[in-house]
């Protein structure tokens, strides 16, 4: 804020602006990354971390950093997985614990009498120097801290580092604390999400709630490289990443249509348990048939486009309008461009992550033959150009599948 002369009436319009903005978006994610991404504007941060509360823990849950994370492979950072303690002893847990921001000009030059302590550990593993640092806890109206944002190293017109300033100390609290209720909007939608997979998970032990997680995060970083090998503008590609993670962790939501005794069959199934097993695509895609939001008509091409091939092999084919009439599924096949983006792109995430993951019908694949079946099967199974996307990723794909292992 150092380089801008905006009287105090325009930043709090600014900001009330962007909360509005952030009310449109549904997932818990691009919400923290456009909350992070704001306070960073407003401030001149260079990076910043955002950690949500899980009981007594913070846990990281965003990050950006101008200095660090540039190339396809920038995303792998998202899915670092630690967990920092609710105590004075850490900055962040200190913040978290105490309700208050932590305002600091040289983190190398903390006098040893403050009851936390700065930890280098990053530092010295990347060469990032920490110096400026803005702590804020997150905190609802209802004085409820959903978690803690950490900005970094502020910066001059020069771009030079410099200290936090007062108007930075007065309004980015401001800001967090409106988007905080946004924020915890994002954390209820994605546990709503994980309730609902939760019910088929009890019914289908193959399922589990780290699979629908991945295979939503693999979904949201195939699409953001193929859209922009595509030329597409960033705000449409963060607009659509949204929802498509979401809509991806619902692709198999209409196994709950389907019999116990094929879904918790251990082991393969015979021809005639395939075929019933492949109604949960169409089952799935009758969800959300009479719906019209954004979210809804995406998870209906994904349920019922992720069983579908390039070459036309796949399944369903059409969603039947009279469904409670029909016996045999439609064998007008679908393929290439006809299906779906989001269909195609998750029915590759749904492939790696079922072959690279242990089944109680077979054992984890390794990646290296995990890697050579998916290319095998570019231009038949998968577009081509979603297999290329996924390749070009593949250090984030490794984070993802780390992160949200079980």
């Amino acid at each position: 804020m150092e380089c801008s002369d905006r009287r105090p009436l325009d930043i709090i319009r600014d900001i009330l602006a962007v909360v509005e903005e952030l009310n449109t978006l549904k997932d818990v994610d691009a919400i923290l990354d456009r909350v992070l991404g704001e306070a960073r504007s407003m401030t001149g941060a260079d990076a910043g971390s955002i950690f949500l509360r899980e009981g007594d823990h913070l846990r990281f849950s965003y990050v950006h950093n101008d200095t660090l994370f540039r190339g396809p492979d920038a995303s792998k950072h998202l899915y670092t997985n630690y967990t920092v303690p609710i105590n004075e002893r850490s900055i962040v847990g200190y913040a978290a614990k105490t309700g208050e921001s932590v305002v600091i000009d040289d983190a190398y030059a903390l006098s040893g009498r403050e009851p936390y302590s700065f930890n280098k550990k990053f530092d010295e593993e990347t060469g990032y120097r920490t110096r400026s640092m803005l702590t804020i806890p997150l905190k609802t109206f209802q004085d409820r801290t959903v978690g803690v944002m950490q900005l970094l190293n502020a910066r001059d017109c020069d771009n030079r580092v410099r200290p936090f300033t007062k108007d930075d100390i007065q309004y980015a609290p401001l800001f967090a604390n409106s988007a905080s209720v946004t924020v915890e909007r994002g954390i209820m939608t994605r546990e709503i999400m994980l309730r609902m997979m939760k019910m088929a998970e009890m019914r289908d032990p193959k399922e589990t709630g780290g699979h629908v997680q991945r295979v939503g995060a693999y979904s949201a970083e195939i699409y953001q490289t193929w859209a922009r090998r595509k030329g597409i503008d960033a705000l449409t590609i963060k607009r659509n990443k949204d929802v498509l993670r979401l809509a991806a962790m619902l692709h198999d939501v209409g196994k709950v249509g389907i019999s116990d005794t094929i879904l918790k069959k251990p082991g393969r199934f015979e021809p005639h348990e395939a075929a019933i097993m492949h109604w949960h695509s169409v089952y799935g895609a009758a969800l959300f048939a009479n719906t019209t939001s954004e979210l809804d008509q995406l998870c209906l091409q994904i349920a019922l486009g992720h069983h579908e091939r390039w070459d036309g092999r796949g399944y369903p084919g059409r969603l039947p309008e009279n469904l409670g009439e029909v016996r045999e599924l439609c064998a007008e096949p679908i393929a290439g461009e006809d299906i779906p983006i989001a269909a195609r792109i998750t029915a590759l995430a749904d492939v790696y992550d079922a072959l690279i993951s242990v089944r109680v019908y077979k054992e984890a694949w390794a990646e290296e033959q995990v890697l050579e079946e998916i290319v095998k099967g570019r231009g038949t199974q998968f577009d081509p150009e979603v297999v290329d996307a996924f390749l070009e990723i593949q250090d984030v794909i490794r984070a993802i599948h780390k992160k949200f292992q079980g």
